[in-house]
């Protein structure tokens, strides 16, 4: 198959973002901005953000840190916790400041400390969302800790999210970077009201990367990668034009020396280069007639928005990003994600 020189879609969104606070969010925020014209931001802060004004006062320190004549709007969600209002659930929802509520499971990732540990405490919480037509943004893992890290995705589907999903049968929920074959046939086997988000990475290597020549920190994020059957079904899923799935990158930026270190931080810093690394993946399954769809139309339609008006070009070419990008006010940096195959497109 000859691959077009250039392809040219609507602007797309990211519908699973780590922007951080401070001199981090002064960093990186302008990188999604140049990307997607929108995106769902995580509330895993320290303290996380857990009430309306938190989260409005939040976009607004984000909307400041995007540079002027970058067109960008940050969509918000809450940090479920055992206490969770359900009045402020609602409000915040009604009040256009929540397009989402987000599920950590206590422990499972970054700052997820305050998340929850049981389903049952959270239930007015997920009543009120089910209500109010507030989607459910999982992360899809337990955190038992006689659970292999590799099968955590599997159990949390069969153990924690199915009872979930019969107990709240009008609820919307997105399975936020699926790594699994297990987590694409699940989110298939629940029709239009569930969607899977699937990052640039998940796609462009398997675990054994992680470990080649040595450990390898700037690989290492969570839910981490699995073996190479699992990339083969995110593929798949993501390229088959299925309304489904749709593109989260969870980018999630830590300095360089929290990632190269005894225990070192889980998160990929992609916003530099994630269009770019999809658009060689849908160009590798011969399927670039379906990068719209997955990039800039399933996540509007899911959230019940209307998709981008303005376009974007991807042109063949060799990849022209920084390796690292500097931390303002400091001497640190974070390193950008590149995958071990060529990259062959810039945006």
């Amino acid at each position: 198959m000859t691959l077009p020189s250039s392809i040219t879609i609507r602007r797309p969104d990211d519908w699973h973002v780590h922007l951080r606070d401070g001199p981090m969010l002064q960093a990186c925020a302008v990188h999604t901005a140049r990307q997607f014209a929108r995106a769902v931001i995580m509330p895993n802060l320290v303290p996380p953000v857990t009430r309306i004004a938190e989260a409005s006062a939040y976009r607004d320190r984000i909307r400041r840190a995007v540079p002027a004549g970058l067109t960008f709007e940050p969509l918000m969600t809450c940090y479920l916790t055992d206490s969770a209002d359900p009045v402020e659930l609602a409000n915040g929802k009604q009040q256009g400041v929540w397009v989402a509520a987000k599920l950590y499971p206590a422990h499972a990732t970054t700052n997820s400390a305050h998340g929850v540990t049981s389903m049952d405490r959270i239930a007015k919480g997920l009543e009120a969302m089910e209500k109010a037509g507030m989607p459910l943004l999982v992360h899809g893992e337990v955190t038992d800790a006689d659970v292999d890290i590799f099968d955590r995705e599997a159990v949390f589907l069969d153990k924690v999210l199915a009872p979930l999903l019969r107990r709240h049968q009008g609820l919307k929920v997105v399975l936020e970077h699926i790594t699994t074959k297990e987590g694409v046939a699940f989110v298939e086997a629940n029709g239009a009201r569930m969607g899977g988000t699937i990052t640039p990475h998940h796609l462009s290597y398997n675990r054994n990367a992680i470990f080649k020549g040595g450990i390898r920190p700037h690989l290492y994020c969570l839910p981490i990668a699995k073996s190479e059957e699992h990339r083969l079904a995110l593929r798949r899923a993501a390229t088959s034009g299925s309304a489904q799935f749709f593109l989260g990158t969870d980018t999630a930026p830590h300095t360089a020396d929290t990632k190269e270190c005894a225990c070192g931080c889980a998160g990929i810093f992609n916003a530099p280069v994630a269009m770019q690394v999809y658009t060689q993946v849908f160009a590798e399954e011969n399927a670039l007639d379906h990068l719209e769809a997955f990039a800039s139309l399933n996540g509007p339609r899911f959230y019940g928005l209307l998709p981008n008006e303005e376009r974007i070009t991807l042109s063949a070419g060799s990849l022209d990003v920084p390796e690292r990008i500097d931390v303002p006010g400091s001497d640190k940096s974070v390193v950008v994600f590149r995958p071990d195959t060529p990259i062959n497109w810039s945006l």
